[in-house]
């Protein structure tokens, strides 16, 4: 495939290589024309700016820092809009805006240009070694069309749903990710200077029956999805005993424990509507309705 690449960064450069390694023709552009070395060398084509390394390019790909960056290289005067041909498509591997990628969407169709949203996950080991997750938005057709390219960039490939839909499974995954973290350092920090050895911490959080992989392979689809919350695993009173117990342990410690407070007053408000006795991941219900809709499948 006839592949122009956008933007040869620590994760750009090494996913540019991988569709090379994998026989497809490149030309690339970077602000840094020396980012591009490696791939010259291997035989890519350079281009002066996203417009040039357009025309010709069966598949554009972006990896850039943000949306501000997506919407100069994409609609600039010198942007990929100018130079794609119709029928082209052009995908965006950056984290970025759902509502910048559509404006984008919409903007191109009119030029006959066919746009995705494909971001990815796995860091730059990931982008290096090819194991990838790609989260695609956009027609199906096109998704089918692409795949075995983006196949050399990524071992977990997949449909998210219309335009717009990769970028917000990524955002959510990487929500989770960066809010998990400050509350794992709420929970160690208040370990440690409780008295336990944080080997010995991260020894119980691994080996216990809350491990953190089973909200996402048992919590998630079997409860939320299902709307189950009335099958007690664990009661919700017993739950807001125990994380009562932490955040008074957290006070004799003068550890701040924000996020766990906040996780607090959401089981109290649980308790005070009588669910006491449903299992403790009731609250996702008080979620849904701050936010005016149901998880269900």
């Amino acid at each position: 495939m006839r592949i122009a690449f956008i933007g040869l960064g620590n994760m750009g450069g090494p996913m540019a290589l991988n569709l090379m390694k994998a026989g497809h023709s490149l030309v690339v552009h970077d602000v840094r024309k020396e980012t591009a070395a490696p791939h010259l060398e291997r035989g890519a084509t350079w281009a002066d700016s996203p417009r040039a390394a357009a025309p010709g390019g069966e598949l554009i790909l972006t990896s850039l820092p943000g949306p501000p960056e997506v919407e100069a290289v994409a609609l600039g005067e010198n942007g990929i809009i100018h130079g794609a041909a119709p029928g082209a498509i052009y995908a965006d591997l950056s984290t970025g805006s759902p509502s910048v990628i559509r404006r984008i969407h919409a903007l191109f169709e009119a030029k006959g240009v066919h746009v995705l949203d494909a971001p990815v996950s796995g860091g730059v080991w990931g982008a290096r070694s090819g194991k990838l997750q790609v989260m695609v938005g956009g027609d199906e057709k096109l998704f089918r069309q692409i795949k075995p390219a983006l196949e050399a960039i990524g071992d977990k490939v997949g449909l998210m749903g219309d335009i717009g839909s990769g970028t917000i499974a990524k955002l959510v995954h990487n929500m989770i990710g960066i809010c998990t973290r400050q509350v794992v350092a709420e929970a160690f920090t208040l370990g440690v200077k409780a008295g336990v050895r944080p080997e010995a911490l991260l020894a119980a959080v691994k080996g216990g029956s809350f491990g953190q992989g089973l909200l996402l392979t048992q919590v998630l689809p079997e409860i939320v999805f299902k709307g189950d919350f009335d099958t007690v695993r664990f009661a919700l009173r017993l739950a807001r005993k125990d994380l009562g117990l932490a955040t008074e342990l957290a006070r004799e410690c003068n550890v701040p424990m924000e996020m766990a407070a906040l996780a607090e007053q959401t089981l109290v408000e649980a308790l005070a509507r009588g669910w006491g006795d449903k299992d403790f991941s009731a609250p996702f219900m008080i979620q849904e309705e701050r936010a005016g809709v149901r998880v269900r499948t």
